[in-house]
């Protein structure tokens, strides 16, 4: 790193805290801290829901899934960006009329508070560990770049992003998403992709000096890549961090079209990482860590000034996620347990004061978790693995059949939770079955629960009693 990189990535820290302070005075009220102000149109929504998943796992993982799969590694990046796309195509309708802030409160709306509560404790696990894959994956970044212990490195790049997060909130992580959406897909595309091919010959030097198995998608396997589906889609499909950003959409279809780009946008991204790992393949054959091949490439491949621009952009793509799931997870505790339990009666001026406390918690144990794991994937798995496993259902069946009643809701989320965490710690963190064990087990219990439950309150009861509007622009 000369001088010239280290002023860059300086000057980059510098702009995220100063928006941070700036976000103080304009976040003033709960809506914009949480939603700034529900108003982004298509641009900026594409480029904060792209940024909010296109982190540290995307970036660093999909260059070591290259590295170590060749091509079928584009399917970690791209069932994240599908599962965004569908929930924009498929649920985005039924879901914007109840005028939601998080994905908790659809439960609540469906079923019960029972349901509400145990969703917004599961949700709220769900961002708390995505932050920590971030709060990780800068760690390595700045252990690499400033060859710093990797514990200091996590405390500097986490305290950080988690500084303008909250102070500003949704109007702060609104800001630096754009730019760091920018910086991103400037530092990718046009600068780390073209240069890592042309090291190796361009692609078909790729393609004559790596076999071919390397260049096949499906490689890894049909059921390999079912599990990714699974996981990641579906974990896209109900992540709070998602959703929340869709509700700062100006209308449906704005929301709509930004989320369709994402899909795009994620198969792109997706690849030219892969292709960068699959480089590191020929440039690094010998690499100790699979988990330093972005970095290294970054280091063997770029000059001065343009290797300071990367690694502004993959801190970017860190930093945008680690803001997005940690605002996502203090707002489930904030509004769906705390105020809803706790502090029923408080002013907008006091449930501002008390997001922003529940912002600093989270983030200071979002830090803690992230020392004490400090693996990348496996994280990242635990986190989907959880959600996609326990709520998934429960919601679909609450939004398309009618005979779902609110015991059986809350029954398939409850034991679908313990049936995924028994199967995580039975099989290992890094095993991906217990989401299918639990997905399984929540369809059986929910369809079991409502034809048994005679006497529960159906989705068709409870919409007679539910004064909402399903209006959408």
């Amino acid at each position: 790193m000369t001088w010239i990189d280290m002023l860059v990535i300086f000057i980059y820290f510098v702009v995220l805290v100063g928006v941070g302070i700036i976000g103080v005075r304009k976040a003033k009220t709960s809506d914009m801290y949480l939603l700034a102000g529900r108003n982004l149109g298509v641009f900026m929504l594409f480029g904060c829901l792209t940024a909010v998943f296109l982190g540290g796992s995307s970036t660093i993982g999909s260059s070591q899934l290259g590295y170590e799969t060749g091509l079928a590694g584009v399917w970690f990046v791209f069932s994240m960006g599908l599962g965004i796309s569908l929930f924009g195509l498929l649920l985005l309708r039924k879901v914007t009329g109840y005028k939601l802030t998080t994905i908790s409160e659809l439960l609540g709306r469906l079923f019960n508070v029972q349901s509400k509560l145990i969703g917004s404790i599961i949700a709220a696990i769900y961002t708390l560990m995505v932050s920590v894959t971030q709060v990780i994956a800068i760690g390595v970044l700045l252990s690499a770049m400033f060859d710093w212990n990797l514990t200091v490195s996590m405390l500097v790049g986490g305290g950080i992003v988690f500084f303008y997060t909250i102070l500003g909130g949704m109007w702060s992580v609104t800001m630096t998403d754009i730019v760091q959406f920018s910086i991103m897909t400037v530092g990718i595309f046009l600068i780390m992709l073209p240069i890592s091919l042309s090291k190796v010959g361009g692609f078909d030097g790729l393609v004559t000096q790596l076999p071919a198995s390397h260049f096949d998608v499906f490689d890894i396997g049909i059921f390999e890549i079912f599990k990714y589906l699974i996981t990641y889609t579906l974990g896209m499909m109900v992540g709070q961090d998602i959703w929340q950003r869709y509700f700062t959409a100006k209308s449906y279809k704005t929301a709509h079209t930004g989320g369709i780009l994402v899909g795009i946008y994620s198969l792109l991204y997706s690849l030219a990482m892969v292709i960068i790992g699959m480089c590191a393949i020929i440039i690094i054959p010998n690499i100790a860590s699979t988990q330093d091949v972005f970095t290294e490439m970054a280091f063997e491949t770029l000059p001065p000034g343009l290797l300071g621009i990367v690694f502004a952009a993959v801190a970017a793509a860190i930093m945008s996620t680690a803001s997005g799931t940690l605002l996502a997870s203090s707002t489930l505790i904030s509004q769906d347990i705390l105020k809803d339990h706790f502090f029923k009666n408080i002013s907008d001026k006091q449930f501002l004061l008390l997001s922003r406390t529940t912002t600093l918690v989270m983030g200071i144990i979002a830090v803690i978790i992230s020392l004490w794991v400090q693996e990348l994937l496996v994280a990242i798995d635990v986190a989907y693995a959880i959600l996609a496993g326990s709520i998934f259902i429960p919601i679909v069946f609450g939004l398309f059949w009618k005979r779902t009643t609110s015991k059986a809701a809350f029954s398939a989320i409850l034991v679908s939770a313990l049936v995924v965490l028994g199967g995580l710690a039975i099989e290992g963190l890094s095993s991906t079955n217990p989401i299918i064990y639990g997905i399984t087990v929540n369809i059986i219990v929910i369809i079991i629960v409502s034809i048994i439950d005679k006497n529960g309150q159906s989705k068709f009861n409870r919409q007679k009693n539910m004064s909402v509007s399903r209006e959408t622009k």
